[in-house]
């Protein structure tokens, strides 16, 4: 099956790309990289419009759902753009329907509320404890963490129940230290919380809302590696048809057609598993939480293994740091690990799938 998109979101994707590329190209993209700059791009995408498409327009949003975010995370992916505030933002929407205010401000203001949950593994666990209006523990890894003016922590009251607490970037207790990533076009750092004051978030099940975060997570962290696969595919097929062995372009070997010809149907299924995927979210399907953990599991797994492929052919080249695919290689390899690995998602897949067939 080949995923079909409408006209409207196949302008919208190519209008994307076209954005991308003249303002955060290659060489763009490394200065914010070499300054450790995740703010600029992040300003761009909200001064002109970009950041709002997939949200609801209640809360600031351009309208559209989960399927607009996943061709935005391609898109974004395929430039290897900083992205690290867009996904906490798109993620953390999930938590944040009872308060509308909080959505608006990150979408309008910039002013980012990120889920303070551990970006290298699923996201639900509680790592803090709240008591008496403050919260304290201590959350490794955070996406976007240092770009973030607030923080919705999962945590556990004193009844042993897990609840949603918000707390400012500013208050008493509070700090903020930078983790880094190989991949440099994402960013995270870790939240220690010492008895900094909280307020319990408006939402109704915690540990449901927290399922439906990871499912987005999952769809969006498997888009953005589509992206970055199809863009080393791109390069591989290029350069091995300018490079030269023993006087003929590397394209006319075997060996080299049989590893190009696997990294397209790598990028060809992923295409479909990652979309569907996007589109079952958003419409809320009953197998919607597996076909998520299914895109997650199998296309970040295998667009990992196509950056070693592409990694192989290029040779010592693609090991440079002026050439590109160091960048998409360091991208779909973070994508792999980013909100779980695929064997994390598989162990879900299993442990939510019957064991017997229903008796019919």
């Amino acid at each position: 099956m080949h995923w079909e998109l409408s006209e409207e979101q196949n302008l919208y994707a190519d209008s994307l790309r076209d954005w991308l590329s003249a303002r955060a190209g290659s060489e763009q993209a490394r200065t914010w990289f070499d300054a450790d700059d995740q703010h600029t791009f992040d300003g761009l995408l909200t001064e002109e419009g970009w950041a709002g498409v997939g949200f609801d327009e209640s809360a600031g949003g351009q309208g559209g759902g989960v399927l607009e975010l996943a061709l935005a995370a391609r898109e974004l992916g395929r430039a290897a753009a900083p992205s690290a505030p867009w996904l906490a933002r798109c993620i953390a929407d999930e938590l944040l329907t009872g308060e509308p205010e909080l959505a608006r401000a990150a979408l309008e203001g910039g002013e980012l509320t990120a889920a303070a949950v551990r970006a290298d593994r699923i996201p639900g666990s509680s790592a803090a404890a709240w008591r008496d209006g403050r919260v304290s523990g201590e959350i490794r890894c955070v996406l976007a963490a240092g770009q973030a003016v607030r923080f919705i922590v999962p945590a556990t009251d004193p009844d042993g129940r897990t609840i949603l607490v918000l707390v400012d970037r500013t208050a008493e207790g509070v700090q903020v230290r930078p983790r880094p990533l190989l991949d440099r076009s994402r960013s995270a750092a870790d939240v220690l919380l010492t008895d900094a004051p909280a307020r319990p978030l408006q939402v109704g099940d915690a540990e449901d809302a927290l399922r439906r975060m990871a499912d987005r997570a999952a769809v969006l962290v498997a888009a953005d590696a589509l992206g970055a696969a199809e863009r080393m595919l791109e390069m591989t097929v290029e350069y091995a048809k300018q490079r030269k062995q023993f006087g003929k372009p590397i394209a006319a070997f075997q060996a080299v057609k049989h590893a190009a010809a696997q990294m397209l149907v790598t990028v060809e299924s992923s295409y479909s598993i990652a979309l569907f995927a996007a589109a079952s979210l958003q419409d809320a399907g009953p197998d919607a939480g597996l076909h998520a953990a299914a895109a997650k599991a199998q296309v970040t797994g295998h667009c990992a293994e196509l950056a070693d492929s592409a990694l192989t052919v290029h040779g010592a080249i693609g090991y440079t740091w002026e050439y590109d695919l160091q960048l998409f290689y360091k991208r779909a390899k973070l994508d792999a690990v980013l909100f779980g690995s695929a064997e994390a998602w598989n162990e879900r897949i299993a442990t939510q799938l019957p064991i017997l067939p229903t008796a019919s």
